[in-house]
């Protein structure tokens, strides 16, 4: 039992001081930074490739949907999402919304 305690404490404590170390180094980065730059990129590309994924090769529930509904999904998503002045909520509830009726409507 003190060994599963020790466990959660340990990993607790690696966790902050990794948190702790970005607070304490973000103050010193500038926006513009090559460093910034890049590692932004990367976050940026990680759920691109996540998306995609999701999109054309989902699994559960969502897989059970037709490509052509989660693709006209992600389209009124991003019509959505540009017609409202980048609002990334109407851009997702617009995409859910799309998706579901679109999925009923084929069931």
């Amino acid at each position: 039992m003190m060994g599963a305690y020790a466990a959660i404490l340990g990993g607790a404590a690696v966790t902050f001081f990794w948190r702790l170390m970005g607070l304490l180094l973000a103050g010193r980065l500038k926006p513009d930074q090559p460093v910034v730059l890049w590692v932004a990129c990367v976050a940026f590309s990680l759920l691109a490739g996540l998306i995609s994924r999701m999109i054309v090769l989902p699994l559960g529930p969502l897989g059970e949907t037709p490509l052509t509904a989660r693709l006209a999904g992600v389209a009124i998503a991003l019509a959505a999402f540009f017609l409202a002045r980048r609002s990334i909520v109407l851009g997702v509830l617009a995409g859910a919304g799309a998706l579901v009726g679109i999925a009923a409507a084929l069931a």
